[in-house]
């Protein structure tokens, strides 16, 4: 793959960790404070409704998730992925896209003991889907990537507290979002 060309504006945000740790609601509710500007890269939505895939070593979702994320950076879109996303499946995807990413790159493991993931499931829309058993079969206690690259968010760290600290991390605070910039400069004459 190319090097990711939208320069040092860009942040790629990846949230990993267990089914019923948090991930997607992180990254909605980043997505829904930032604004406009963030695509959202999830790997179910790509792994299990774009490709109808299972999640195996070399699945075509890898490939899929790794090019939909550079195209999104390129445009100059953030960019949040988030899913499971095994360490051993995933990682050399992931390192090779922070290598090429010339702008900021902030890595989340969410680590949330099994039985926080059965009582967070229960909760979610989709907990009719899959249930425990199924739960327990996926689920990895602190599956990092070998890079040593990821802040550990424990599971006592609500999800407004996770929000705040992923978007200060990662500069999202402090810029304006891209619909504020595009506002800005369809009021600008000559712009």
């Amino acid at each position: 793959m190319n090097r990711v060309s939208a320069g040092s504006q860009t942040r790629l945000i990846v949230l990993r960790g267990n089914s019923g740790s948090g991930k997607s609601a992180v990254a909605a509710a980043i997505r829904a404070r930032y604004g406009r500007g963030i695509a959202l890269v999830g790997q179910d939505n790509l792994r299990r409704v774009v490709l109808r895939e299972k999640d195996l070593p070399g699945g075509a979702n890898i490939g899929l998730i790794d090019v939909v994320a550079r195209y999104a950076l390129d445009a100059g879109f953030h960019v949040i992925i988030e899913g499971i996303l095994y360490a051993d499946r995933y990682a050399a995807m992931l390192d090779r896209l922070r290598g090429d990413h010339r702008g900021m790159s902030t890595f989340y493991y969410l680590d949330v003991p099994f039985e926080e993931t059965l009582r967070r499931h229960a909760a979610r829309p989709q907990a009719s889907d899959f249930g425990p058993a199924e739960m327990a079969a996926w689920y990895r206690e602190r599956d990092l990537l070998p890079s040593g690259i990821e802040q550990v968010i424990p599971a006592t760290l609500t999800l407004d507290d996770t929000v705040r600290q992923v978007m200060a991390d990662a500069c999202l605070a402090c810029q304006p979002s891209r619909l504020a910039v595009v506002s800005q400069a369809a009021a600008t004459p000559g712009a």
